[in-house]
């Protein structure tokens, strides 16, 4: 995440030390995506779309390909931190690129919402009834409130439990992928004989799936802590895109293959790991969604409160969410904010649903960026593009398309409470320009 959402110019020199090499931006284009989706959707993939869900998964990330391409090209004009917000910033003015700031924050509560449900579900493994009611309630406020309070009482506490927790998370993943490989027979896929998908559940299934591939847009924010992001920034994002496609798709392939009613399912890789290796194989896997979850909720309470507490510096959000602790010296109102928004989108909203949201606002932030990449070309001021895709606008308008066409898919309710957020963000810049105005 930024720590300056509106970044200065791309001229300007980067104080930062410049040491994440080419390796780096992957793992962090890859960790960035791989996080809760992947634990929660196969089920809702196969209620939809059946045995050709592995299928759906690779068209996401077949659709994502000229976003991230767009993207590629225009992040190699810049060398500076920011990421979506600096190139808004710099293609559209300081509006968009404050809406593009907000729209970050608003994507990443909902996701931090919609994964800590998904991490009370996976809690019911080892605790029958954890999921529901009151219970549900109860732990869903444990969860947030003890995370809150790690961010609250210090960086380096958050910092050292984000890192035990990535590290965790992909073991289980790669041990289920190898111990599957073997039943991915022609038998567990008997395509010719199993009609296709309707088109509206196909269209569902598509939007839903696209929450597994987004979080790749942060790892272009620290870009000014690089060495050469403008050179390495797009061989990460399309390095990270195949292994992640491809990884995707293995553990959909598995998981059809060895659940038998995998659309029922509340914790399917779960049940995949019972069915191939037992009860401890559940147990592992059911520990590789706390670690997974807990990771990326962890992670975005850390570095979302910090978007807002920026802004707030910049005088773009009004000065409370500018307040630090006395003590701890860290973001507090911004942080117990997230916190509170947290629990109560988890305690009022299904996992699908805050899915939904999240993607809606990350496709905003993607038809941002895919827009910039045709204007930032030639622009004064901007440095010429290591990567110039051929086509010229070509790619960027199917970038737009896809955008376009996948945010026509989400629901009525998912639309109206994405603008009111963003409404509230507007309203929110408004009052922090009249404080500045006051001020003098």
């Amino acid at each position: 995440m930024p720590t300056d959402p509106v970044p200065t110019g791309p001229a300007e020199p980067e104080p930062l030390v410049r040491r994440v090499t080419v390796l780096g931006l992957w793992a962090l284009v890859v960790n960035g995506t791989v996080g809760a989706g992947i634990f929660g959707l196969p089920a809702r993939a196969a209620e939809l779309t059946g045995i050709h869900s592995p299928l759906v998964l690779l068209l996401c990330g077949v659709l994502l390909l000229p976003v991230v391409l767009s993207f590629a090209e225009v992040a190699s004009h810049f060398r500076g931190t920011g990421g979506p917000i600096l190139y808004a910033h710099t293609a559209f003015g300081p509006m968009a690129g404050f809406q593009t700031g907000w729209a970050f924050y608003v994507a990443r509560l909902s996701a931090s919402a919609a994964n800590v449900n998904l991490l009370v579900d996976a809690l019911g493994w080892f605790w029958t009834g954890a999921g529901e009611g009151a219970v549900r309630v109860a732990l869903l406020l444990l969860v947030c409130t003890a995370l809150t309070w790690v961010n609250v009482a210090g960086s380096a506490h958050a910092m050292r439990s984000v890192g035990v927790l990535t590290v965790l998370k992909f073991l289980p993943l790669l041990l289920l992928v190898a111990v599957g490989l073997p039943r991915l027979g022609p038998a567990a896929f008997p395509l010719a004989d199993t009609p296709l998908p309707a088109a509206r559940d196909l269209g569902s299934a598509v939007l839903l799936l696209v929450y597994a591939y987004v979080g790749w847009e942060s790892a272009l924010v620290p870009a000014g802590e690089a060495r050469h992001p403008d050179r390495d920034m797009p061989r990460a994002l399309l390095w990270g895109l195949g292994m992640v496609l491809m990884l995707y798709v293995l553990l959909q392939a598995v998981c059809v293959a060895v659940v038998p009613d995998l659309a029922r399912s509340t914790r399917p890789l779960v049940d995949a790991g019972a069915a191939l290796l037992g009860p401890a194989g559940a147990a592992v896997l059911t520990l590789g969604v706390i670690a997974s979850v807990g990771g990326n909720v962890a992670s975005a309470t850390f570095s979302t409160p910090r978007i807002t507490y920026a802004m707030a510096r910049e005088g773009l959000l009004p000065s409370w969410f500018g307040t630090v602790h006395a003590v701890y010296r860290t973001p507090i109102a911004s942080v117990l904010l997230y916190g509170g928004l947290t629990f109560g989108l988890a305690a009022v909203g299904s996992f699908a649903w805050l899915a939904e949201v999240s993607v809606l606002t990350r496709l905003l932030i993607y038809l941002m960026g895919v827009l910039a990449a045709p204007r930032l070309r030639g622009r004064a001021g901007v440095a010429p593009a290591a990567l110039r895709l051929p086509g010229g606008a070509a790619i960027p308008l199917l970038g737009a398309l896809v955008c376009v066409g996948l945010g026509s898919q989400v629901s009525l309710r998912t639309a109206l409470v994405t603008a009111v957020f963003l409404g509230v963000g507007s309203l929110l810049f408004v009052l922090a320009r009249r404080e500045r105005r006051r001020r003098g």
